[in-house]
């Protein structure tokens, strides 16, 4: 009679139970009391069906979709209930492979034609009767011989193929129906237990991802626990598409990219420009304040450079090629490390000088796969908000504080209130002393107990060159972006034989920490237009104000009221065609301009103007100077404080 243990989630046992011979997971969580939503059990630290046999000595951990390893589960369990909807459709279908991804699932397929989204409607009407079929997905381990004849008779040659790559002698195949398919598992108890599920889109894609093989149909869909859950996701998705700052960028003519100059290049129009000036201003300005000083270095080094870096030996594929220029081999910089270590030796350096803390605005050019280049969250030319810091030993503690606070001040100042933070330490491969990671380590552990904010640690998961810190921002719809990074290097001043002279006279090796708060401009503003969805803080706003004169014979007054604005540092326009009214508001709404000025003949008699906010609508009359300190206020505060303004004024008239 084999006697298991029960665990909750934090590995504590809650329970403990004598079980007859031949009893199941399953029965080991109903014995415990589990219910139907635990779908699978975590025995010993794997991953469990619940139809297969205890063991004696089992530690149990029940698994819903809530639990770390539920959703995947849950997920691919519905890629094969989608597989398992096509082979009743389409009998001459092959399959390939049908993976859980994040939030959804895919399956490629080898088809005699393109699926429709008639095909999608009719797969997922077909998928509801295989869920309310209620089948068992049932288990069985086969030689790897007798697979390989299965699926060849049934002419799956992916499924051979892949057969065919695996050493283990014996395989498992999982059946629901009269579905097969070769998988690990496990799966769910039985396709009753998926709730919610919707087909998204297909896509075309090649086998094993390889373009010179065979064209696929790729289905990607989603599923989710609960209806309500899943009609949260697909409001995401749609809010989403919504925001999404291509079709934002091309609406509001804020950038563009041409593939006739090259794929991943960035052209900022004007208005992009003027939210670029306004993000670099305050980017030197805080950084100003900051105890930094920003230097400018080449856009390309001889190869001799990155030769001693190491970048031609590990990193060349992601260069552009080499240039020869007077029979010296030249590359486009993918990194501004190497320069600013230039810089620093050009100088014999003491204790006293340290710690230097440069910072540059520096664009550099990597070469990323075609097919991953998207808009501006993944390009070829990009310009970093980089910095270096060279420390003493005695210096580390401070300035990894004041580093993690700065990082979190300047998300703070552009909108994000929600972080994660990770920590990553010395990986089993490393350069550098084990004291001096030990050292930095410490010291950004620190930094981040002292933040007062949660973090993970990712054990191993550090560079070989050094550990750090990794500081993801919530965007406004729950998304994360990887942004920010404070990364030591003990490789670069070994290769580049970095030396301070310390107070006993000797050469010492400096600490040296790269540090990057936005991670590059362009995508830092493609994640700020989806953030704001386009309708920017009026401190970002490439133009704050847009003055509109009801007729022809208020423009005068509208370009003094637009004069006045510009002369207090204001980016305002008029907006002088000989249009209504009306279709002049509709503009600059749709151009989600934060203030409309209105002006007629009353407002010139009365000197007021009549604001409009986006999104808002009509706020009343003001005097031009109540408006202009109202905004000049706003956009100094960095802040959208246009309401509190309000409420106090309105409180007091």
């Amino acid at each position: 009679m084999p006697r298991i243990e029960m665990l909750n989630s934090d590995q504590e046992v809650v329970s403990a139970h004598d079980l007859p011979e031949g009893s199941t997971y399953g029965d080991a969580l109903r014995e415990s009391g589990g219910t139907r939503k635990q779908f699978a059990a975590l025995v010993n630290g794997t991953l469990r069906g619940l139809y297969e046999p205890v063991q004696d000595g089992d530690r149990i951990e029940p698994v819903d979709f809530a639990h770390p390893a539920g959703e995947e589960l849950y997920r691919h369990s519905t890629a094969h209930i989608m597989a398992s909807a096509v082979a009743e459709l389409f009998p001459n279908v092959k399959y390939a492979i049908g993976p859980a991804i994040k939030d959804g699932f895919f399956y490629d397929f080898e088809t005699e034609r393109p699926f429709t989204e008639d095909d999608l409607a009719a797969i997922e009407k077909k998928m509801k009767e295989i869920v309310k079929r209620n089948e068992r997905f049932g288990k069985s381990m086969v030689t790897r011989e007798q697979a390989i004849q299965d699926f060849d008779s049934r002419g799956d040659r992916f499924k051979v193929e892949i057969l065919e790559g695996i050493e283990d002698p014996e395989v498992s195949v999982y059946q629901h129906g009269e579905f097969v398919d070769l998988c690990r598992g496990p799966h769910l108890p039985s396709t009753g237990y998926l709730k919610a599920f919707k087909l998204l889109s297909v896509a075309g894609s090649y086998s094993r991802g390889d373009s010179n093989r065979e064209q696929l149909q790729r289905i990607y869909g989603t599923s989710w626990d609960t209806k309500q859950a899943l009609a949260d996701y697909l409001h995401r998705l749609e809010e989403a598409k919504r925001r999404d700052h291509r079709k934002l960028g091309k609406e509001l003519d804020l950038f563009s990219l041409h593939e006739d100059v090259g794929g991943g290049l960035v052209f900022w129009h004007p208005r992009g420009a003027r939210i670029r000036k306004v993000m670099e201003d305050y980017w030197r300005e805080a950084h100003t304040e900051n105890g930094y000083e920003i230097v400018f270095t080449p856009h390309v080094g001889r190869s001799t450079l990155w030769e001693t870096s190491g970048h031609l030996e590990f990193y060349k594929e992601s260069m552009y090629p080499q240039m020869e220029m007077d029979q010296i081999d030249f590359f486009v910089k993918p990194m501004n490390c190497p320069f600013h270590i230039k810089i620093y030796k050009n100088s014999l350096r003491s204790y006293r000088d340290l710690p230097m803390r440069w910072a540059e605005l520096g664009t550099v050019y990597r070469y990323e796969l075609p097919g991953v280049l998207h808009g501006l969250l993944r390009v070829r030319g990009f310009t970093q908000d980089d910095a270096h810091l060279f420390v003493t030993p005695d210096q580390v503690d401070e300035e990894i504080d004041k580093v993690l606070n700065f990082c979190l001040e300047v998300l703070r100042t552009f909108g994000f209130e929600e972080f994660e933070l990770f920590l990553s330490t010395r990986p089993e491969k490393a350069v550098g002393e084990p004291e001096d990671w030990k050292m930095a380590e410490e010291a950004l552990q620190k930094a981040l107990d002292k933040s007062g904010l949660a973090y993970g640690v990712d054990e191993g998961g550090g560079a070989f060159y050094g550990p750090k810190i990794d500081i993801k921002i919530t965007d406004a719809i729950g998304r994360s972006w990887q942004c920010s990074t404070i990364q030591f290097d003990f490789n670069l001043p070994e290769r580049f034989d970095m030396n301070f002279i310390g107070e006993d006279g000797k050469a010492h090796r400096p600490f040296m920490i790269h540090r990057a708060l936005m991670g590059s401009l362009e995508r830092f503003f493609g994640v700020l237009i989806e953030h704001y969805a386009g309708a920017f803080p009026v401190w970002l706003a490439p133009t704050q104000v847009r003055v509109l004169p009801i007729s022809q014979q208020n423009l005068e007054y509208a370009e003094s009221v637009a004069a006045e604005l510009k002369e207090a540092g204001v980016r305002v326009e008029v907006d002088a065609r000989n249009e209504k009214v009306g279709a002049k508001i509709r503009d600059a709404e749709l151009q989600k301009d934060p203030y409309m000025l209105v002006v007629g003949r009353r407002d010139e008699e009365a000197g007021t103007v009549a604001v409009r906010r986006h999104g808002e609508g009509d706020l009343g009359a003001m005097s031009r100077a109540e408006f202009k300190a109202m905004i000049v206020a706003e956009d100094a505060n960095r802040e959208n404080i246009a309401k509190k303004v309000l409420a106090e004024a309105k409180a007091t008239q």
